[in-house]
């Protein structure tokens, strides 16, 4: 991410989920508002759809195997959230938010949503919110983080949230951008919140075959052009023993595949792309 500008990666994983809404394919989650925080348009979105994984700069919103990903994903989270608000949550924490929705179809009116993210891609997002006429809704609070002044349970503590409660973490296609040692701790501080709290991550598998590693390197080739190089891997072993670690003990992760196959009756070809993994766990 450039400072003073938005994150490229938000953009794109944004207009993944706003063409799936429209896509020719099946509904894996909804978000009536995805296009309108972009603001584009259905007709404008359908054409992104057919233009093929050469889009410039959106792959993943013209390829549909990591859009159905993206989509299945929001939905597990969104899932989660549910049935955390049913076991009596009351907050939850979207780590590095970008244009996530979820704020503004908030159907839990006793439910308080902490959106944080760097200070920059969030000034972007308001602005975006203002331009399409999407309200800010009074659960929100917005929670600017930067990492290099700042510390997020500072500024979690400044947002008014509440470690002696409750709570839902959600932390979605950030962790790949980090070191094992940022993401370490990250894990330790919501381990720290009092039970019952629990947390629903992606991370990137390592590459096991000369095919993968192909695919994978020129994957971040990509992104590291950008300026959002990729930094960390993990297997699932390693990830259940990082989490587990700081005192998880009930964890459910999911492979591209497995993840997409529990929301539709996809084709193997429709989840066959290399590479994450998304986890729940709580303790």
């Amino acid at each position: 991410m450039e400072l003073g500008g938005s994150s490229r990666t938000a953009l794109v994983t944004a207009y993944a989920r706003a063409c799936h809404q429209v896509a020719n394919e099946p509904r894996v989650f909804t978000d009536p508002i995805a296009g309108r925080i972009l603001g584009v348009t259905d007709g404008e979105l359908t054409e992104l759809d057919t233009a093929g994984t050469d889009h410039p700069g959106l792959g993943a919103a013209s390829n549909r195997p990591r859009r159905l990903f993206i989509a299945a994903r929001s939905r597990f989270a969104e899932d989660a959230v549910h049935d955390a608000v049913a076991a009596g949550v009351r907050q939850t924490v979207i780590l590095g938010a970008g244009l996530d929705t979820f704020a503004y179809r908030n159907p839990y009116p006793d439910l308080r949503v902490y959106e944080v993210d760097h200070p920059d891609t969030q000034a972007w997002k308001r602005e975006r919110l203002a331009i399409a006429g999407i309200d800010l809704p009074d659960t929100l609070t917005f929670t600017p983080v930067d990492f290099e002044t700042d510390t997020l349970a500072a500024r979690l503590a400044d947002a008014g949230f509440d470690r002696s409660a409750a709570a839902i973490f959600v932390w979605l296609g950030v962790t790949i951008y980090l070191t094992s040692a940022a993401i370490q701790s990250t894990i330790e501080l919501i381990a720290g919140q009092a039970a019952p709290v629990e947390v629903v991550l992606d991370y990137g598998q390592p590459a096991a075959t000369p095919e993968d590693r192909a695919e994978l390197q020129a994957r971040a080739e990509r992104v590291a052009a950008i300026g959002e190089p990729w930094l960390s891997y993990f297997t699932p072993d390693e990830m259940t023993e990082t989490l587990r670690g700081f005192g998880f003990t009930r964890i459910d992760d999911r492979s591209v595949r497995d993840l997409i196959a529990g929301y539709i009756d996809a084709p193997s070809s429709n989840a066959n792309f290399f590479g994450p993994h998304v986890v729940r766990a709580s303790r």
